[in-house]
């Protein structure tokens, strides 16, 4: 092949499939539980297309083709290890919120929030993306091993039809029925309540999640409590030390936060759901990146709080290091 025939090729293989990386990114972080992970999986599918486009027969669209080799390398990479938890999801909460916390358990690996920043710009398909990158599903998803993970996602979240995944996954129709039967029940047990992902724009969410930023801010416990559940959950991996109930949580917060000003909050969106990076004041005077704070709401509560302590995330956020 000439040089001026290959890059002929090279543009006609970049025009064609680009359209489908940003949802082949959603499909690979739904696979591994993070998004550095997620990124690297899908620049090893374009080079594995690339390398194979010229054998390409169109049997199938290529938007199935590049699933196939997506799912395939996520299924490889998985070989190395299947499970990225929360705090939650390993052992019971703490019942002392004023004691001390666990060591930081930086060899786990952890699930990581995916920014909705780089969803595609479809607003269809962002609202689909959305419900199905949410904080408990993508949680919910570790509990399975990888190839019923793989099944339940080609199939309820791809549409795919059972023969297509059979071939993807070199088993039988009657196989992939069975997977996706045991992957439902176990999904169902680990992610019970089917909440819902509120657009950004709700009014009754803007004001909640304002109201907690700014009381987060302010170091405002009484205002925080105030906007909890009952049961609600604050966790912040990679420390595993987590807690349950309105109280405990802001028990823990009351020992965290003491000083107005010390953090400051800029918003975002995390799996479908409000967030926000977190700036710490340092020695320097200046506000340094300390995590991403994800949110679940309950109606007009907030559920669950998620800090993940994780600098190396601000960059996936298109946030600085310090705060601007």
């Amino acid at each position: 092949m000439s040089s001026t025939t290959q890059e002929r090729a090279g543009e006609d293989f970049a025009r064609l499939t680009d359209p489908f990386r940003t949802e082949l990114l959603a499909h690979c972080y739904r696979m591994l539980g993070s998004i550095h992970e997620a990124e690297d999986l899908v620049q090893e599918t374009y080079l594995l297309a690339w390398r194979a486009y010229g054998d390409f027969e169109g049997r199938s669209s290529l938007r199935t083709w590049l699933y196939k080799i997506a799912t395939r390398a996520c299924l490889k990479a998985l070989e190395r290890g299947t499970r990225r938890p929360l705090p939650s999801g390993l052992a019971g909460p703490s019942d002392d919120p004023t004691g001390p916390v666990d060591p930081r358990r930086p060899e786990t690996r952890w699930l990581q929030p995916f920014p909705d920043t780089m969803l595609a710009p479809d607003p269809a398909a962002t609202v689909e993306s959305r419900h199905t990158t949410r904080l408990a599903f993508a949680a919910a998803l570790q509990h399975l091993p990888p190839r019923q993970r793989a099944v339940l996602l080609l199939r309820d979240v791809l549409a795919w039809r059972a023969a297509e995944v059979a071939q993807l996954l070199n088993t039988t129709t009657a196989s992939v029925n069975s997977s996706l039967q045991r992957a439902r029940t176990q999904l169902a047990a680990a992610d019970p309540v089917e909440d819902t992902v509120v657009e950004p724009t709700d009014p009754h969410q803007k004001a909640l999640v304002h109201d907690y930023a700014k009381a987060f801010e302010d170091a405002d416990i009484p205002t925080i409590m105030r906007l909890l559940s009952e049961d609600a959950v604050f966790e912040m991996p990679p420390i595993p030390t987590w807690y349950a109930g309105r109280d405990n949580v802001g028990g823990f917060l009351s020992t965290r936060l003491r000083t107005c000003g010390a953090m400051r909050l800029f918003p975002t969106i995390a799996n479908g759901q409000p967030a926000y990076a977190v700036y710490m004041r340092q020695d320097d005077g200046e506000y340094h990146a300390h995590a991403i704070l994800v949110l679940t709401l309950a109606g007009r509560k907030i559920d669950r709080i998620t800090m993940f302590h994780e600098p190396a995330l601000f960059r996936a956020f298109d946030m600085p290091d310090r705060a601007p």
